[in-house]
Protein backbone atom coordinates (compact mmCIF):
# COMPACT_ATOMS: atom_id res chain seq x y z
CA UNK A 1 0.00 0.00 0.00
CA UNK A 2 1.43 3.09 -0.86
CA UNK A 3 2.09 6.20 1.54
CA UNK A 4 -0.98 8.32 -0.08
CA UNK A 5 -3.44 5.31 0.46
CA UNK A 6 -2.40 4.68 3.91
CA UNK A 7 -2.56 7.95 4.77
CA UNK A 8 -6.03 8.55 3.15
CA UNK A 9 -7.47 5.29 4.89
CA UNK A 10 -6.16 6.82 8.12
CA UNK A 11 -7.90 10.44 7.29
CA UNK A 12 -10.85 8.57 6.48
CA UNK A 13 -10.55 6.54 9.54
CA UNK A 14 -10.41 9.83 12.23
CA UNK A 15 -12.88 11.48 10.01
CA UNK A 16 -15.59 8.11 10.87
CA UNK A 17 -14.35 8.99 14.86
CA UNK A 18 -15.00 12.40 15.06
CA UNK A 19 -18.40 12.06 13.44
CA UNK A 20 -19.39 9.00 16.03
CA UNK A 21 -17.67 10.84 18.85
CA UNK A 22 -19.78 14.19 18.17
CA UNK A 23 -23.33 12.22 17.45
CA UNK A 24 -22.13 10.26 21.00
CA UNK A 25 -21.65 13.81 22.79
CA UNK A 26 -25.23 15.10 20.85
CA UNK A 27 -26.91 11.98 22.16
CA UNK A 28 -25.86 12.42 25.64
CA UNK A 29 -25.81 16.09 26.14
CA UNK A 30 -29.59 16.39 24.24
CA UNK A 31 -31.33 13.06 24.56
CA UNK A 32 -29.48 11.91 28.01
CA UNK A 33 -32.12 13.69 30.14
CA UNK A 34 -35.00 11.47 28.83
CA UNK A 35 -32.87 8.10 28.84
CA UNK A 36 -31.89 9.45 33.11
CA UNK A 37 -35.80 9.75 33.42
CA UNK A 38 -36.57 6.33 31.60
CA UNK A 39 -33.62 4.86 33.50
CA UNK A 40 -35.04 6.51 37.66
CA UNK A 41 -38.64 5.90 37.34
CA UNK A 42 -38.04 2.37 35.44
CA UNK A 43 -35.93 1.74 38.83
CA UNK A 44 -38.75 3.17 41.01
CA UNK A 45 -41.68 0.69 39.36
CA UNK A 46 -39.05 -1.57 39.72
CA UNK A 47 -38.53 -1.50 43.51
CA UNK A 48 -42.08 -1.49 44.60
CA UNK A 49 -43.93 -4.45 44.15
CA UNK A 50 -43.38 -5.58 48.01
CA UNK A 51 -44.26 -1.81 48.82
CA UNK A 52 -47.41 -1.87 46.97
CA UNK A 53 -48.62 -5.48 48.45
CA UNK A 54 -48.11 -4.14 51.81
CA UNK A 55 -49.83 -0.66 50.97
CA UNK A 56 -53.22 -2.83 49.78
CA UNK A 57 -52.99 -5.94 51.92
CA UNK A 58 -56.45 -5.57 53.01
CA UNK A 59 -57.73 -6.27 49.55
CA UNK A 60 -54.94 -8.32 48.78
CA UNK A 61 -55.11 -10.97 51.96
CA UNK A 62 -58.00 -12.27 53.59
CA UNK A 63 -58.00 -14.29 57.10
CA UNK A 64 -61.21 -16.21 56.79
CA UNK A 65 -61.61 -19.61 56.26
CA UNK A 66 -63.69 -22.03 54.99
CA UNK A 67 -64.21 -23.17 51.14
CA UNK A 68 -64.38 -21.01 48.06
CA UNK A 69 -68.12 -19.97 47.49
CA UNK A 70 -68.80 -20.46 43.34
CA UNK A 71 -67.70 -17.82 40.98
CA UNK A 72 -71.07 -16.89 40.67
CA UNK A 73 -71.68 -15.78 44.11
CA UNK A 74 -68.54 -13.79 44.32
CA UNK A 75 -69.39 -11.95 41.26
CA UNK A 76 -72.75 -11.10 42.48
CA UNK A 77 -71.32 -9.54 46.04
CA UNK A 78 -69.05 -7.56 43.40
CA UNK A 79 -71.65 -6.42 41.52
CA UNK A 80 -73.97 -5.43 44.50
CA UNK A 81 -71.06 -3.26 46.06
CA UNK A 82 -70.98 -1.04 43.07
CA UNK A 83 -72.62 2.50 43.03
CA UNK A 84 -73.16 1.87 39.14
CA UNK A 85 -73.57 -0.17 36.54
CA UNK A 86 -70.43 -1.20 35.21
CA UNK A 87 -69.38 -4.48 32.07
CA UNK A 88 -67.54 -7.07 33.67
CA UNK A 89 -64.90 -7.78 31.04
CA UNK A 90 -62.78 -10.30 33.74
CA UNK A 91 -62.26 -12.08 36.82
CA UNK A 92 -59.53 -13.66 38.38
CA UNK A 93 -60.27 -16.27 41.07
CA UNK A 94 -58.15 -16.09 44.18
CA UNK A 95 -54.62 -17.76 43.66
CA UNK A 96 -54.01 -19.24 46.94
CA UNK A 97 -56.24 -19.66 50.38
CA UNK A 98 -55.48 -16.40 51.76
CA UNK A 99 -55.83 -14.65 48.88
CA UNK A 100 -58.81 -12.39 47.36
CA UNK A 101 -60.61 -12.81 44.21
CA UNK A 102 -60.54 -9.89 41.46
CA UNK A 103 -63.87 -8.68 39.77
CA UNK A 104 -63.07 -6.32 37.22
CA UNK A 105 -64.75 -4.04 35.29
CA UNK A 106 -64.61 -1.41 32.77
CA UNK A 107 -64.57 1.90 34.34
CA UNK A 108 -63.55 5.12 32.70
CA UNK A 109 -63.74 7.26 35.13
CA UNK A 110 -59.93 5.72 36.34
CA UNK A 111 -57.12 6.17 34.60
CA UNK A 112 -56.61 2.41 33.59
CA UNK A 113 -60.06 2.53 32.31
CA UNK A 114 -60.07 -0.63 34.61
CA UNK A 115 -61.56 -1.13 38.07
CA UNK A 116 -61.79 -4.28 40.76
CA UNK A 117 -63.69 -4.94 43.63
CA UNK A 118 -61.82 -7.16 45.43
CA UNK A 119 -63.48 -10.57 47.22
CA UNK A 120 -63.11 -13.01 50.04
CA UNK A 121 -63.87 -15.97 48.58
CA UNK A 122 -65.29 -17.46 51.40
CA UNK A 123 -67.45 -14.62 53.06
CA UNK A 124 -68.41 -12.88 50.06
CA UNK A 125 -66.99 -9.71 51.87
CA UNK A 126 -65.34 -7.10 49.62
CA UNK A 127 -62.17 -6.01 50.77
CA UNK A 128 -61.48 -3.30 48.44
CA UNK A 129 -62.50 -1.51 45.36
CA UNK A 130 -60.10 0.22 43.39
CA UNK A 131 -58.06 0.91 39.44
CA UNK A 132 -56.19 -2.28 38.47
CA UNK A 133 -54.35 -1.51 35.00
CA UNK A 134 -52.69 -4.45 32.96
CA UNK A 135 -51.84 -7.98 32.87
CA UNK A 136 -49.79 -7.44 35.86
CA UNK A 137 -52.39 -6.06 37.72
CA UNK A 138 -51.19 -3.51 39.60
CA UNK A 139 -52.86 -1.16 41.89
CA UNK A 140 -52.92 2.65 41.85
CA UNK A 141 -49.67 3.15 43.68
CA UNK A 142 -47.36 1.37 40.95
CA UNK A 143 -50.14 2.34 38.41
CA UNK A 144 -48.73 5.73 39.32
CA UNK A 145 -44.91 4.59 38.85
CA UNK A 146 -45.66 2.87 35.61
CA UNK A 147 -47.51 5.98 33.91
CA UNK A 148 -45.03 7.98 34.88
CA UNK A 149 -42.05 5.95 33.30
CA UNK A 150 -44.06 5.20 30.24
CA UNK A 151 -45.55 8.69 29.56
CA UNK A 152 -44.31 10.84 32.58
CA UNK A 153 -48.07 10.92 33.29
CA UNK A 154 -48.54 13.65 29.98
CA UNK A 155 -50.62 10.71 27.93
CA UNK A 156 -50.32 9.61 24.83
CA UNK A 157 -48.26 12.72 23.83
CA UNK A 158 -45.93 11.57 26.69
CA UNK A 159 -45.30 8.32 24.94
CA UNK A 160 -42.83 9.91 22.66
CA UNK A 161 -40.29 10.67 25.58
CA UNK A 162 -39.83 6.82 26.67
CA UNK A 163 -40.08 5.79 22.85
CA UNK A 164 -37.05 8.76 21.79
CA UNK A 165 -34.90 7.45 25.26
CA UNK A 166 -35.07 3.57 24.01
CA UNK A 167 -34.25 4.84 20.42
CA UNK A 168 -31.53 5.93 21.02
CA UNK A 169 -30.28 3.90 23.98
CA UNK A 170 -29.14 0.84 21.53
CA UNK A 171 -27.57 3.54 19.46
CA UNK A 172 -25.35 5.72 22.08
CA UNK A 173 -24.40 2.13 23.49
CA UNK A 174 -22.77 0.90 20.25
CA UNK A 175 -20.98 4.18 19.66
CA UNK A 176 -19.36 4.27 22.92
CA UNK A 177 -18.17 0.66 22.46
CA UNK A 178 -16.56 1.94 19.05
CA UNK A 179 -14.69 4.62 20.87
CA UNK A 180 -13.55 2.70 23.44
CA UNK A 181 -12.59 0.37 21.16
CA UNK A 182 -10.25 2.82 18.74
CA UNK A 183 -8.86 4.94 21.65
CA UNK A 184 -10.58 4.64 25.12
CA UNK A 185 -8.85 1.18 25.98
CA UNK A 186 -5.11 2.51 25.73
CA UNK A 187 -3.00 3.05 28.39
CA UNK A 188 -6.48 3.33 30.60
CA UNK A 189 -4.94 2.60 33.53
CA UNK A 190 -2.07 5.23 32.57
CA UNK A 191 -4.29 8.32 31.61
CA UNK A 192 -7.01 7.88 34.17
CA UNK A 193 -5.37 10.03 36.88
CA UNK A 194 -3.76 12.49 35.08
CA UNK A 195 -6.96 14.74 35.61
CA UNK A 196 -10.17 14.34 36.75
CA UNK A 197 -12.12 14.38 32.64
CA UNK A 198 -9.57 11.53 32.15
CA UNK A 199 -10.41 9.72 35.38
CA UNK A 200 -14.20 10.15 35.15
CA UNK A 201 -14.24 9.03 31.11
CA UNK A 202 -12.60 5.80 32.73
CA UNK A 203 -15.17 5.23 34.93
CA UNK A 204 -17.86 5.71 32.65
CA UNK A 205 -16.15 3.84 29.50
CA UNK A 206 -16.05 0.57 32.29
CA UNK A 207 -19.27 1.09 33.63
CA UNK A 208 -20.43 1.04 29.28
CA UNK A 209 -18.73 -1.76 28.76
CA UNK A 210 -20.38 -3.64 31.96
CA UNK A 211 -24.10 -2.61 31.25
CA UNK A 212 -23.61 -2.75 27.37
CA UNK A 213 -25.46 -5.63 26.64
CA UNK A 214 -28.91 -4.70 29.25
CA UNK A 215 -28.31 -1.11 27.23
CA UNK A 216 -28.81 -2.91 23.87
CA UNK A 217 -31.67 -5.80 25.55
CA UNK A 218 -33.53 -3.16 27.75
CA UNK A 219 -33.99 -0.42 24.15
CA UNK A 220 -35.15 -3.29 22.09
CA UNK A 221 -37.89 -4.83 24.90
CA UNK A 222 -38.54 -0.96 25.46
CA UNK A 223 -39.30 -0.48 21.70
CA UNK A 224 -41.94 -2.95 21.68
CA UNK A 225 -44.29 -1.36 23.87
CA UNK A 226 -43.49 2.60 21.59
CA UNK A 227 -46.19 3.51 19.53
CA UNK A 228 -44.12 4.47 16.38
CA UNK A 229 -41.70 2.21 16.51
CA UNK A 230 -43.47 -0.59 18.25
CA UNK A 231 -45.62 -0.46 15.51
CA UNK A 232 -43.61 -1.06 12.85
CA UNK A 233 -42.17 -3.98 15.21
CA UNK A 234 -45.26 -5.54 15.42
CA UNK A 235 -45.47 -5.17 11.24
CA UNK A 236 -42.34 -6.76 10.98
CA UNK A 237 -43.16 -9.70 13.49
CA UNK A 238 -46.74 -10.13 11.82
CA UNK A 239 -45.21 -10.58 8.08
CA UNK A 240 -42.13 -12.81 9.54
CA UNK A 241 -44.61 -15.38 11.33
CA UNK A 242 -43.09 -13.95 14.82
CA UNK A 243 -46.37 -13.48 16.32
CA UNK A 244 -47.52 -14.44 19.90
CA UNK A 245 -50.40 -17.11 19.08
CA UNK A 246 -53.73 -16.54 20.37
CA UNK A 247 -56.64 -18.86 20.65
CA UNK A 248 -59.66 -17.99 18.15
CA UNK A 249 -62.83 -17.18 19.63
CA UNK A 250 -64.93 -16.72 16.51
CA UNK A 251 -68.33 -19.17 17.13
CA UNK A 252 -71.23 -19.22 15.10
CA UNK A 253 -74.59 -19.06 16.24
CA UNK A 254 -73.92 -17.63 20.00
CA UNK A 255 -76.34 -15.23 21.81
CA UNK A 256 -74.44 -12.94 23.50
CA UNK A 257 -77.35 -12.75 25.84
CA UNK A 258 -76.86 -16.10 26.99
CA UNK A 259 -73.48 -15.75 28.70
CA UNK A 260 -74.88 -15.00 32.33
CA UNK A 261 -72.14 -14.97 35.68
CA UNK A 262 -73.24 -18.83 36.47
CA UNK A 263 -71.43 -19.84 33.67
CA UNK A 264 -67.95 -18.34 34.93
CA UNK A 265 -68.03 -21.62 37.40
CA UNK A 266 -68.93 -24.40 34.46
CA UNK A 267 -65.94 -22.26 32.04
CA UNK A 268 -63.67 -22.20 35.08
CA UNK A 269 -63.86 -26.18 35.22
CA UNK A 270 -63.21 -26.78 31.67
CA UNK A 271 -60.46 -24.62 31.51
CA UNK A 272 -58.78 -26.80 34.47
CA UNK A 273 -60.12 -30.37 32.56
CA UNK A 274 -58.48 -29.04 29.60
CA UNK A 275 -55.12 -28.10 31.33
CA UNK A 276 -55.51 -24.82 32.57
CA UNK A 277 -53.53 -25.28 35.73
CA UNK A 278 -51.96 -22.01 36.95
CA UNK A 279 -52.80 -20.50 40.10
CA UNK A 280 -52.96 -17.30 38.66
CA UNK A 281 -55.97 -17.35 35.45
CA UNK A 282 -58.22 -14.79 34.38
CA UNK A 283 -61.09 -16.13 32.61
CA UNK A 284 -63.02 -13.11 29.87
CA UNK A 285 -66.81 -13.25 28.93
CA UNK A 286 -67.28 -12.96 25.20
CA UNK A 287 -68.45 -9.31 24.86
CA UNK A 288 -70.13 -10.04 21.39
CA UNK A 289 -72.00 -12.22 19.76
CA UNK A 290 -70.54 -15.04 18.30
CA UNK A 291 -67.72 -15.46 20.55
CA UNK A 292 -65.89 -17.88 22.79
CA UNK A 293 -65.45 -17.87 26.71
CA UNK A 294 -61.55 -16.94 26.91
CA UNK A 295 -60.05 -18.54 29.72
CA UNK A 296 -55.74 -17.73 30.53
CA UNK A 297 -52.81 -18.16 32.54
CA UNK A 298 -51.16 -14.72 33.73
CA UNK A 299 -48.25 -16.34 35.79
CA UNK A 300 -45.12 -14.71 34.06
CA UNK A 301 -42.55 -15.68 36.79
CA UNK A 302 -40.25 -18.65 35.78
CA UNK A 303 -41.65 -20.89 34.62
CA UNK A 304 -43.66 -19.18 32.17
CA UNK A 305 -47.37 -20.14 32.45
CA UNK A 306 -49.42 -18.01 29.78
CA UNK A 307 -51.70 -21.24 28.06
CA UNK A 308 -55.10 -20.10 27.12
CA UNK A 309 -58.43 -21.53 25.91
CA UNK A 310 -61.76 -20.64 23.73
CA UNK A 311 -64.24 -22.46 25.14
CA UNK A 312 -67.73 -22.78 23.36
CA UNK A 313 -70.51 -21.90 26.26
CA UNK A 314 -73.10 -24.03 24.86
CA UNK A 315 -71.85 -27.13 25.24
CA UNK A 316 -68.78 -26.19 27.18
CA UNK A 317 -65.79 -27.66 24.83
CA UNK A 318 -62.53 -26.01 24.47
CA UNK A 319 -62.51 -25.08 20.78
CA UNK A 320 -59.23 -23.54 20.55
CA UNK A 321 -56.34 -23.22 22.33
CA UNK A 322 -52.74 -21.53 22.22
CA UNK A 323 -50.37 -23.02 24.55
CA UNK A 324 -46.53 -21.82 25.59
CA UNK A 325 -44.91 -24.73 24.56
CA UNK A 326 -46.02 -24.82 20.91
CA UNK A 327 -44.64 -21.03 20.66
CA UNK A 328 -41.84 -20.24 18.44
CA UNK A 329 -39.26 -19.76 19.85
CA UNK A 330 -39.03 -16.01 18.91
CA UNK A 331 -42.58 -15.41 20.18
CA UNK A 332 -41.34 -17.13 23.69
CA UNK A 333 -37.96 -15.07 23.74
CA UNK A 334 -40.25 -11.72 23.58
CA UNK A 335 -42.19 -13.38 25.98
CA UNK A 336 -38.99 -13.88 28.41
CA UNK A 337 -37.79 -11.03 27.35
CA UNK A 338 -40.70 -8.12 28.06
CA UNK A 339 -41.01 -10.44 31.55
CA UNK A 340 -37.43 -9.85 32.54
CA UNK A 341 -38.26 -6.09 31.68
CA UNK A 342 -40.89 -5.84 34.06
CA UNK A 343 -39.08 -7.58 36.95
CA UNK A 344 -41.31 -10.22 37.22
CA UNK A 345 -39.37 -13.64 35.25
CA UNK A 346 -37.03 -14.29 38.12
CA UNK A 347 -38.75 -12.91 40.88
CA UNK A 348 -36.35 -10.93 43.84
CA UNK A 349 -32.79 -11.45 41.88
CA UNK A 350 -34.74 -10.32 39.08
CA UNK A 351 -35.44 -7.02 40.54
CA UNK A 352 -32.00 -6.48 41.95
CA UNK A 353 -30.43 -6.58 38.49
CA UNK A 354 -32.64 -4.51 36.63
CA UNK A 355 -32.21 -2.12 39.85
CA UNK A 356 -28.70 -2.29 39.67
CA UNK A 357 -28.90 -1.53 36.12
CA UNK A 358 -30.82 1.61 36.61
CA UNK A 359 -28.50 2.99 38.72
CA UNK A 360 -25.48 2.26 37.17
CA UNK A 361 -26.99 3.96 33.81
CA UNK A 362 -28.31 7.14 35.73
CA UNK A 363 -24.94 7.19 37.20
CA UNK A 364 -23.10 6.86 33.40
CA UNK A 365 -25.21 9.76 32.30
CA UNK A 366 -23.99 11.87 35.00
CA UNK A 367 -20.85 10.92 34.59
CA UNK A 368 -21.18 12.03 30.78
CA UNK A 369 -22.17 15.41 31.98
CA UNK A 370 -19.76 15.72 34.03
CA UNK A 371 -17.29 15.10 31.69
CA UNK A 372 -19.22 17.69 29.48
CA UNK A 373 -18.90 20.10 32.21
CA UNK A 374 -15.11 19.32 32.83
CA UNK A 375 -14.25 20.07 29.34
CA UNK A 376 -16.86 22.51 28.39
CA UNK A 377 -15.59 25.22 25.81
CA UNK A 378 -14.77 28.44 26.85
CA UNK A 379 -16.55 31.29 26.31
CA UNK A 380 -16.92 32.57 23.05
CA UNK A 381 -14.91 29.38 22.05
CA UNK A 382 -17.17 26.50 20.07
CA UNK A 383 -16.28 23.15 19.39
CA UNK A 384 -16.19 21.17 15.58
CA UNK A 385 -20.06 20.79 14.29
CA UNK A 386 -21.01 17.57 13.41
CA UNK A 387 -20.84 18.74 9.47
CA UNK A 388 -17.59 19.04 9.84
CA UNK A 389 -16.53 15.45 10.18
CA UNK A 390 -18.98 14.84 7.40
CA UNK A 391 -17.69 16.43 4.96
CA UNK A 392 -14.23 14.57 5.26
CA UNK A 393 -15.26 11.45 4.49
CA UNK A 394 -15.54 10.01 1.70
CA UNK A 395 -18.02 9.65 -1.04
CA UNK A 396 -18.58 6.03 -0.39
CA UNK A 397 -18.39 6.63 3.37
CA UNK A 398 -21.23 9.20 3.39
CA UNK A 399 -23.54 7.22 1.33
CA UNK A 400 -23.23 4.06 3.99
CA UNK A 401 -23.60 6.60 6.67
CA UNK A 402 -26.94 8.01 4.84
CA UNK A 403 -28.23 4.91 3.59
CA UNK A 404 -28.30 3.63 7.39
CA UNK A 405 -29.63 7.13 9.00
CA UNK A 406 -32.73 6.96 6.33
CA UNK A 407 -33.35 3.00 7.09
CA UNK A 408 -33.03 3.67 10.84
CA UNK A 409 -35.22 6.73 10.43
CA UNK A 410 -38.20 5.19 8.80
CA UNK A 411 -37.62 2.08 11.84
CA UNK A 412 -37.72 4.36 14.25
CA UNK A 413 -39.50 7.87 13.69
CA UNK A 414 -38.35 9.36 17.36
CA UNK A 415 -34.72 8.82 16.32
CA UNK A 416 -35.35 10.07 12.95
CA UNK A 417 -37.18 13.31 13.33
CA UNK A 418 -34.87 13.66 17.17
CA UNK A 419 -31.66 13.08 14.56
CA UNK A 420 -33.27 16.09 11.76
CA UNK A 421 -33.62 18.30 15.15
CA UNK A 422 -29.91 17.78 16.04
CA UNK A 423 -28.79 18.02 12.31
CA UNK A 424 -30.37 21.36 11.88
CA UNK A 425 -28.89 22.44 15.62
CA UNK A 426 -25.06 21.73 14.13
CA UNK A 427 -26.09 23.22 11.15
CA UNK A 428 -26.52 26.56 12.80
CA UNK A 429 -23.11 26.08 14.78
CA UNK A 430 -21.19 24.95 12.08
CA UNK A 431 -22.76 28.36 10.71
CA UNK A 432 -22.05 30.55 13.51
CA UNK A 433 -18.47 29.14 13.74
CA UNK A 434 -17.69 29.79 9.74
CA UNK A 435 -18.92 33.33 10.14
Amino acid sequence: MSTDNRLNKASQSNALLMLITRLHFYIGLFIGPFILVAALTGTLYILTPQIENALYKEALITDSTGPSRPLSAQIAAARESLNKDLTLFAVRPAPEHGDTTRVMFLDTTTASGARAVFIDPATLAVKGDMAVYGTSGILPFRMTLDFLHRQLLLGEFGRNYSELAASWLWIVAFGGLFLWYKGGKKNAADVATRTPYLKTRKNHSQLGLILFLGLFFFSATGLTWSKWAGGNISTVRQSLGWYTPSPNTQLANIDASKNTDELFDQVLATARNAGIDAHKIEIKPPRKANTAWFVREIDRSWPTQVDSVAIDPTDMKVVSRADFASFPIVAKLIRWGVDFHMGVLFGVVNQILLVFFGLGLCTMVIWGYLMWWRRRPAPGATSKPLLEAWQKLSTPTKCTVLLVAIALGIALPAMGVSLVCLLIIDALRWKKATL
